[in-house]
């Protein structure tokens, strides 16, 4: 049985768009999940991770798992709320808004550095959170703001040391 010229053309068709999309999907900016956590009761609530590493163009998306609260993610910057500026500072800063259990938001984080966040009814509860996007030998690199007191210590003490999270990839301890 042989093929026709249509079936030929077809083939081939089909061929070069999977040349044509597959590289495509792989060049694809990775895609990572930062999900809003609480207990039953709500006596704890979290980021899970609280401490993620991921390389430069990576989509964060957030999403609210918590049942029983909404939630924020909100990058320290003084476009939000007058805060001090705790990302690097030739990114965006987000405020995701109020997340109602199982809704999401979505950033992309372009700049290489160290992106500290928080949950705004939630940050005296130390549900904060770090980011770091690239390695200090990148260009542009910006390292974690230093301590201030525009930042309770309970909520300086949860972000994870960039250094653990480089080590391990994300720091996800589940217990808020």
């Amino acid at each position: 049985m042989s093929a026709t010229r249509r079936q030929l053309l077809a083939i081939g068709g089909g061929l070069g768009a999977a040349l044509v999309l597959g590289p495509r999907r792989l060049l694809a900016a990775p895609v990572e999940a930062i999900e809003m956590r609480g207990s039953a009761r709500g006596e704890r609530i979290w980021f899970a991770p609280r401490g993620l590493a991921v390389a430069r163009g990576t989509t964060v998306h957030f999403v609210n798992r918590d049942p029983g609260n909404s939630h924020t993610s909100t990058a320290y910057h003084p476009d939000n709320y007058d805060r001090l500026r705790r990302i690097p500072a030739a990114a965006r800063p987000w405020d995701t808004g109020f997340l109602l259990p199982g809704e999401s938001a979505e950033i992309v984080l372009d700049v290489p550095g160290v992106y500290d966040f928080y949950c705004i009814p939630h940050e005296m509860a130390a549900m904060v959170g770090r980011i770091v996007v690239g390695r200090s030998e990148d260009p542009g690199w910006e390292g974690p703001a230093p301590d201030s007191e525009d930042v309770m210590p309970e909520a300086l003490a949860a972000l994870p040391p960039v250094e653990d999270i480089l080590a391990r990839g994300r720091i996800d301890d589940g217990a808020g």
